[in-house]
């Protein structure tokens, strides 16, 4: 995958095992950078960790994704406008809130709240990382 990480100007390569990293997220990566004879300098992580996004373009990247069926680019970007960085929050603990965006009746508010716990299921931990933020592009 291309990231960009803290302290590089263009994107990195990074190399390892995840089972999904959706763009908008964090990932925290430990590792090593290694100098690969056909694909150049990259970024070996032994271990990934990704977290929410923080920034309210990271979320709407991150809703647009696909990673929560019934959120596309429209609704990310209308969820991430009106919500900000609380989106998540209220997708969890509120979910009868989503309908205060105009579409989202009480049906598709119930999916998006059942599609964040299937996936939230899905991503329970797969690595434990320490070193290098980066940050999907």
């Amino acid at each position: 995958m291309r990231a960009k990480a803290r302290g590089h100007r263009d994107l990195v390569t990074v190399v390892g095992y995840a089972a999904t990293i959706a763009a908008g997220e964090w990932i925290t990566a430990s590792g090593e950078w290694v100098n690969d004879r056909i694909h150049g300098h990259q970024f070996k992580a032994r271990f990934l960790r990704t977290s929410a996004p923080s920034t309210v373009d990271g979320i709407e990247k991150y809703l647009a994704s696909g990673m929560i069926r019934g959120i596309g680019p429209v609704y990310a970007k209308k969820l991430a406008r009106i919500f900000g960085d609380k989106v998540f929050d209220v997708i969890e603990a509120q979910p009868e809130r989503l309908r205060e965006v105009e579409g989202i009746g009480p049906v598709r508010a119930g999916r998006i709240a059942a599609a964040w716990v299937e996936q939230k299921v899905v991503k329970v931990p797969h690595g434990v990382g320490l070193a290098n933020h980066l940050d999907p592009a």
